[in-house]
């Protein structure tokens, strides 16, 4: 099996659905956004503060470097790695590339209560979030193989409905 790549927009659910997925597939998790962290030994937040966006992009397609010559895992990435078009084509030459995609008002709804958010600090509005998504789609889009909604669904309707599209992207039905 290849690896999966779940992308999409912050509080779409990639890290619950990895968690999900592990579980049914077996197959390791790889929580980009805490290895970043791990190696950076300092918070998102601050990785932007001190070093900018850009270095923070830099570190993430470094880290889908190692990713892609390893073994397959189940792969949550950053809201933002398919802004950069080298992190698409490794993450298209070694797996499938699944877009997780949530209404801005239940993405808003998710992640209220967080301070870990570096692009929605000071902005934590259904609106923004909107213009933000606006901004990414056309990126979510490209990268993405599959799109599954999370849109008030469970964890345990949304991991069958990826394992579904996933055997029939295998078998060509």
């Amino acid at each position: 099996m290849r690896s999966i790549y779940l992308i999409g927009f912050m509080g779409t659910g990639k890290s619950t659905t990895a968690s999900a997925l592990s579980a049914r597939t077996g197959m390791p998790v790889i929580e980009m956004d805490e290895e970043i962290v791990r190696r950076k030994g300092m918070p998102i937040t601050e990785i932007f503060a001190s070093e900018g966006e850009a270095s923070f992009r830099q570190t993430e397609t470094a880290l889908l470097r190692e990713i892609a010559e390893g073994a397959p895992a189940i792969v949550s990435c950053g809201g933002g790695a398919v802004t950069v078009p080298e992190n698409v084509r490794l993450m298209k030459e070694s797996g499938t590339v699944v877009l997780l995609t949530a209404s801005p008002e239940e993405i808003l709804a998710r992640v209220r209560g967080s301070d870990e958010r570096p692009l929605l600090n000071g902005h934590m509005d259904a609106d923004y979030i909107r213009g933000m998504l606006q901004k990414r789609e056309r990126f979510y889009l490209e990268a993405a193989d599959m799109t599954v909604s999370t849109d008030g669904k469970e964890t345990g309707r949304i991991v069958p409905e990826i394992l579904r599209q996933l055997e029939q992207t295998t078998t060509g039905n």
